[in-house]
């Protein structure tokens, strides 16, 4: 177990609670997360770039001349590439950039982002985030209290929409729930700030069970 203090919205230490080592404690998988973090990326893209090909635009249905006789290089469509107007050779097309990643190894490299935070004491735990009133003001001064700057992912264990207000015109910090928690986010921003609640829920989710064994020895 890692222990680590507890504050509330003023900055004062309450408690302290122990984080499960397999969750916030492991090496940090170095492949994994970057492995992950180009599938998040490639998932993110559209691939909905398109060109028309000859084939696709409007009009050239007949032949512009005839073949000979008038002085003019031979042309079969006015929407061949190499005309105003005319169909893209070798365009996009539209293409799935999707990468499929195993849920072990997306629980792993969410591990691993959340163990380097910890490492690098840039893991802040509140036990409850509350606001006296929605304004960006106060988020400011919590953070400010927190020693985050304005530069923090916040977790909540539940959705609090006069947080997400009052965050709202920070650029730089981002309030979430467990469930809308994601890697790049984790790694993005330089302090991830979780309600104790939170912690449970993340830990919950993310806790690798002992193998039990099976059979009996020989």
């Amino acid at each position: 177990m890692i222990e680590v203090p507890v504050r509330n919205v003023q900055g004062a230490v309450v408690g302290t609670i122990a984080l499960d080592a397999s969750v916030w404690g492991i090496e940090p998988h170095r492949a994994v997360l970057h492995q992950a973090v180009v599938a998040q990326l490639a998932n993110a893209r559209a691939g909905t770039a398109k060109t028309l090909t000859r084939g696709e635009v409007s009009g050239g249905g007949r032949k512009p001349w005839r073949q000979k006789g008038t002085g003019r290089a031979r042309q079969g469509s006015i929407r061949a590439p190499h005309w105003r107007g005319g169909g893209v050779v070798f365009g996009p097309t539209g293409r799935v950039y999707r990468q499929a990643l195993p849920r072990k190894m997306r629980r792993l490299a969410m591990r691993s982002a959340l163990s380097s935070k910890v490492a690098a004491n840039e893991l802040v735990v509140v036990d409850k985030l509350t606001l006296p009133e929605p304004r960006t003001k106060e988020m400011v001064r919590v953070l400010s209290n927190l020693g985050v700057g304005q530069n923090a992912l916040v977790v909540l264990e539940t959705r609090d929409e006069g947080v997400r207000r009052a965050a709202a015109n920070l650029p730089r910090v981002r309030v979430v729930t467990v469930g809308g928690m994601n890697l790049l986010d984790v790694l993005k921003y330089n302090y991830l700030v979780v309600s104790q609640g939170a912690v449970d829920q993340i830990t919950r989710t993310l806790k690798v069970e002992p193998k039990v064994a099976t059979g009996e020895a020989a």
